[in-house]
């Protein structure tokens, strides 16, 4: 009776060394990558959306009902399909990033940096030495990666820093010329608010689409890639044609909640 060989799973894709970002790869062919936040702490949600074609799937820890046991359930869910896993953690804290490192994310959004310093914090969690401070310890990174991940690690994973006050405009320059950053990621509610405008996404408050303007512009001039949180297909469209390079168009309860209202304003009822 013949053994049971065990094929590592990379090969059933035609991959060979480290599991490929797919974000990078859509960016390498000068292509938009098509991203979607996960709110709702289910697994089997999470394989749903990461079914669709999104580049992207990221994991909302920060105002998803998310705490990092389901996080690494969603990121087990998810490493089927071939959109890349990321995590928007809860606050520029080393220790959540590398753990969502280490739980096998592609790529880590970063809220709230302002200077820096905040952005020396966050790129040094994010990489190995001599370019950072992460503890080596990739315990689930390995089997969706590869056993290569050290060695690959630092030209795979991807680094989104928010920009989302007056004082991260402010330091727009220092902050994209920090080595390690691949982009900055624009969360518009919160940058609306710290400039004195409303709350809400897909802001056309001039004062925001300004601010949104220089940010982009800035992110150009360092060579840095651009991306923006949208609710609608329509102003997501609109932040591809103004030359941003990542779009999330809104999240896995949104998209829920309009599909459900779509076909319930559809049903007959009587």
């Amino acid at each position: 009776m013949g053994g049971y060989v065990r094929r590592d799973p990379r090969t059933w894709r035609g991959w060979s060394g480290m599991r490929e970002n797919r974000i990078r790869k859509v960016w390498e062919t000068g292509g938009v990558a098509r991203n979607v936040f996960l709110g709702i702490p289910d697994s089997f949600a999470a394989e749903v959306m990461a079914s669709l074609d999104w580049d992207g799937v990221t994991i909302d820890m920060q105002h998803g009902v998310i705490d990092y046991q389901v996080a690494v359930n969603m990121l087990q869910a998810i490493s089927r399909y071939e959109a890349a896993p990321m995590i928007r953690v809860p606050w520029n804290d080393p220790a959540i990033i590398m753990k969502a490192l280490d739980a096998g994310a592609y790529g880590i959004i970063c809220p709230m940096v302002n200077n820096r310093d905040d952005a020396e914090r966050f790129i040094g969690a994010c990489r190995y030495a001599p370019n950072g401070y992460r503890s080596t310890g990739p315990v689930r990174a390995v089997f969706y990666a590869g056993t290569d991940y050290h060695q690959h690690a630092e030209e795979t994973i991807l680094t989104f820093a928010m920009i989302e006050t007056r004082e991260g405009l402010d330091n727009l320059d220092e902050i994209l010329a920090m080595p390690g950053l691949d982009a900055v990621y624009i969360g518009p509610s919160d940058l609306s608010v710290s400039l004195g405008g409303p709350p809400g996404g897909d802001q056309t408050w001039p004062e925001a689409m300004e601010a949104i303007e220089v940010i982009l512009a800035g992110a150009k001039r360092h060579g840095v890639k651009a991306a923006i949180h949208t609710v609608s297909a329509e102003y997501a469209n609109l932040m591809i044609d103004k030359g941003f390079d990542l779009v999330t168009l809104s999240n896995d309860y949104r998209h829920m909640s309009a599909k459900a209202r779509e076909m319930l304003a559809a049903l007959k009822t009587g």
